[in-house]
């Protein structure tokens, strides 16, 4: 029998989806050392944070007064962060965001998701971050690709 999921209802939500996707891009072949070596991510520091910018971004919380393209500038300028990143990123959000949570809101967090990776890549590429192209958030792209 399937599990009915909820959807993001408040932060405690977005601290589990956050928690059990940092778990999982930490330990990705491709993304893990990116968080781990390069940028030395410490998530018990980083969380309250990144809670603030979804929290914001899904419930208008207005709690994310930061640049958060800023620090993937700086770790764009140690590693350089591809397509194959972002397609990577966004796979592992939406698989979690499946395996925890379903409505309205765990959808909206998809999509937003997709717009700001989209927007995050194209600056980092030194492009505008309005156009409207999608990535794809289907298979996960291998290490070599």
């Amino acid at each position: 029998m399937a599990t009915i999921r909820a959807d993001l209802q408040d932060r405690d939500d977005v601290e589990t989806l956050l928690t059990a996707f940092y778990r999982r891009a930490f330990a990705d072949e491709l993304l893990g050392p990116i968080f781990v070596d390069v940028a030395r991510m410490d998530l018990q520091a980083h969380l309250p944070i990144i809670c603030d910018f979804w929290e914001t971004v899904l419930f208008k919380a207005g709690l994310y007064r930061r640049n958060a393209l800023e620090p993937h500038l700086e770790l764009h300028r140690q590693v350089p962060l591809t397509a194959a990143h972002f397609e990577r990123w966004l796979t592992l959000w939406s698989a979690t965001l499946d395996e925890h949570y379903a409505g309205p809101k765990a959808e909206l967090a998809k999509v937003q998701a997709s717009r700001i990776a989209l927007s995050m890549r194209r600056r980092l590429q030194g492009r505008s971050g309005s156009a409207m192209e999608t990535i794809s958030i289907g298979d996960a792209p291998t290490s070599e690709g």
